[in-house]
């Protein structure tokens, strides 16, 4: 089976994906990770204002057959944090690199992509 796995985007070894935009990182899961959890059910994610530690959880994403923790690739503080998924987590399943998002982070250290995988790295580890 085929995952879409976008060239523009880094990816962490746990299957979350990053995006940088001025400074702010946005954060989801893949859509190899969305497949493998099934459909998603409910979402648990921290609030606007809480700070993040790279590498550690931030989250909760449950689907009817599993509940995965979140990781996040940068440290710092939460701007925004995709309420729909609260009414509608099953974006995530629909859309994991779109509406499907989970927070934005304004990373305190810096964004650190060199450590992430890159497309072709990501698509290796998922082949």
């Amino acid at each position: 089976m085929s995952f879409e796995v976008p060239d523009e985007l880094r990816y962490l070894e746990s299957h979350e994906w990053t995006t940088v935009d001025d400074e702010t990182v946005r954060v989801g899961i893949s859509d190899f990770a969305q497949d493998e959890l099934g459909d998603v059910v409910f979402v648990e994610l921290p609030d606007a204002g809480d700070e993040v530690v790279a590498g550690e959880a931030f989250g909760v994403v449950e689907s009817i057959k599993a509940v995965s923790d979140v990781y996040s690739p940068v440290s710092g503080e939460v701007l925004a944090v995709n309420e729909e998924l609260f009414d509608r987590p099953e974006l995530v399943n629909e859309d994991p690199y779109g509406d499907g998002w989970l927070i934005e982070v304004a990373p305190s250290d810096g964004v650190g992509h060199d450590e992430l995988l890159d497309a072709d790295e990501y698509d290796a580890q998922i082949a």
